[in-house]
């Protein structure tokens, strides 16, 4: 009598497609930056930071909220802005001349994405990034490579700024027709294990305060009451 043959394995789980990048160059934007060989030296020290218990906040973070904010700031420079990240891994910040354009600041935040929509959900949220000044240096602020990052006054950990992956690129095509939203996109087997991919997007003004200091303020369509956002860029 002839042995059972044993069933056939399962076929291997196929990655979505990647949509062909047709992103467009910013008007400004000179392809990489030249933060990429920073990102590489301080990427493997970056990974092995914890995420941070929230600690007391050494610099003040104004929590006087912009309230539905919905018209153009005075000054200020329209922007498309993205947060987005599998929900247990580390968000990141996409910020773009307008959706269609490759994001000209890429941040990663350690903080997990599903706690920072989270706290966005409950109201106001002021993240406040703050570097070291240096007056030798004469680099942009969005070109500096690591900041510490406050929500609402409190210490949540790091951020570092990189170039866009492959992988940044292709949810940035997707998204290329969304102005504002939020949802949850299709990615691959890495959503078993960090959960599914979510993003927010939404407009942002733009303000410079000065060449160590600028401020992106989320903007809330017909003055709803959704999440309420400001990003604020600091060198002290």
């Amino acid at each position: 009598m002839a042995a059972p043959q044993p069933a056939p394995a399962p076929p291997p789980l196929q990655s979505p497609a990647r949509p062909t990048v047709s992103l467009q160059q910013p008007s400004h934007g000179k392809g990489p930056s030249k933060s990429a060989k920073l990102f590489r030296r301080f990427r493997a020290v970056f990974r092995s930071f914890p995420i941070i218990t929230p600690t007391s906040c050494k610099i003040p973070v104004s929590l006087q909220g912009n309230r539905h904010l919905d018209s153009h700031i005075h000054g200020g420079t329209r922007m498309t802005g993205t947060l987005f990240g599998h929900r247990k891994a580390r968000i990141h910040l996409a910020i773009q001349e307008n959706p269609r354009c490759l994001p000209f600041l890429l941040l990663e935040l350690s903080i997990p994405t599903g706690k920072l929509l989270q706290d966005m959900g409950l109201g106001l949220l002021r993240i406040a990034l703050e570097c070291e000044k240096h007056p030798a240096k004469k680099t942009k602020i969005i070109e500096e490579p690591m900041w510490t990052v406050y929500c609402n006054g409190r210490k949540t950990g790091y951020a570092m700024k990189r170039d866009p992956t492959d992988d940044d690129l292709s949810i940035m095509q997707m998204l290329h027709a969304v102005s504002m939203g939020a949802g949850v996109l299709p990615s691959g087997s890495t959503e078993l294990a960090e959960g599914e991919l979510t993003y927010m997007r939404a407009n942002f003004e733009r303000v410079v305060g000065s060449k160590d200091s600028e401020t992106y303020y989320m903007m809330n369509p017909d003055g709803n009451n959704g999440p309420e956002l400001s990003i604020f860029f600091v060198r002290v």
